[in-house]
């Protein structure tokens, strides 16, 4: 009360955000394999998946498998509440937060990204932060040191 207030000049000055923070979700392509339980889970239902099957063969199996492969991926951002349901509903990791908040539009049907456009995003995700030195360590650590 006693300081006098200050105003960013946000276009000329950027912002200092704290790490991690939320932006835009992203998406890793190669770890989706299109369960459909971020789009099942999302309140909003803003995400649209399209998918097919594909057959692989493989040497020495009895028969080939099948494997869903991901035609369509795309977050309607106009209607998003950036809740991040569907990036802890995802168990392969396909989803992330990235710390980008600059995607604005002219046209509010620009806000519908695609699975490239999301792809795109992936190089702005932080990494994660280090695990505790003196905590226990993960399942994966312990396999790779037995």
């Amino acid at each position: 009360m006693t300081r006098r207030s200050t105003t960013q000049q946000y276009p000329d000055v950027q912002p200092e955000l704290p790490p991690r923070s939320r932006g835009v979700i992203a998406l890793l392509e190669e770890n989706c394999t299109v369960c459909m339980l971020c789009a099942r889970e999302c309140p909003d239902w803003c995400i649209y998946i399209d998918s097919h099957k594909e057959e692989v063969v493989v040497p020495g199996a009895a028969r080939a498998r099948q494997r869903n492969v991901l035609d369509r991926f795309d977050i309607d951002f106009s209607l998003c509440m950036y809740c991040g349901i569907c990036i802890e509903a995802c168990p392969f990791d396909a989803l992330y937060w990235t710390p980008e908040f600059e995607y604005a539009e002219h046209d509010l049907r620009d806000l519908l990204h695609d699975k490239t456009r999301l792809g795109e995003w992936m190089a702005t995700v932080p990494p994660p932060p280090a695990h505790d030195p003196n905590g226990e360590p993960s399942k994966e650590e312990k396999a790779a040191g037995a």
